[in-house]
């Protein structure tokens, strides 16, 4: 029994994004943030922790399909000298390929408590429609 709660438990490391030459003004590490999607028949919802980072240190994008997340994260003040520390504090970045089948003018994105949702609308379906034939 205890080892299947092992499996259940376990900690998820945080990745640091390569970013190649891009160099970060801060000096902070860069993190793919872990996300949850959902789907249903309206659209998808996407959820993605982003600790530290504020409403306005939080910027999405969205050019040529391509759907950016980026996050700035200030490190807290040290109220103290650093006796252990664990949680490392860096910036976030995602980035995903929007689809045709998404409105991208209705995409819409919202952060609390260090969790960001976008919601990204389905387009409706095109209607039925008689086309009228002219003669010339």
């Amino acid at each position: 029994m205890a080892e299947t709660d092992d499996k259940h438990i376990s900690v998820q490391e945080k990745n640091p994004v390569d970013l190649g030459s891009t160099e970060t003004i801060s000096g902070s590490p860069t993190f793919y943030p872990p996300i949850d999607i959902w789907e249903d028949e309206k659209g998808l919802t996407i959820e993605a922790e982003v600790p530290g980072a504020e409403g306005n240190g939080v910027s999405v994008d969205l050019k040529d399909k391509i759907l950016t997340i980026v996050g700035k994260v200030t490190p807290p003040e040290e109220p103290g000298k650093v006796i252990k520390e664990e949680f490392e504090v860096g910036d976030f970045y995602r980035q995903f390929t929007v689809s045709d089948l998404i409105d991208q003018e209705g995409i819409t994105a919202k952060v609390k408590d260090g969790v960001l949702v976008i919601y990204l609308p389905k387009q409706a379906p095109a209607e039925p429609r008689k086309i009228n034939v002219v003669s010339e």
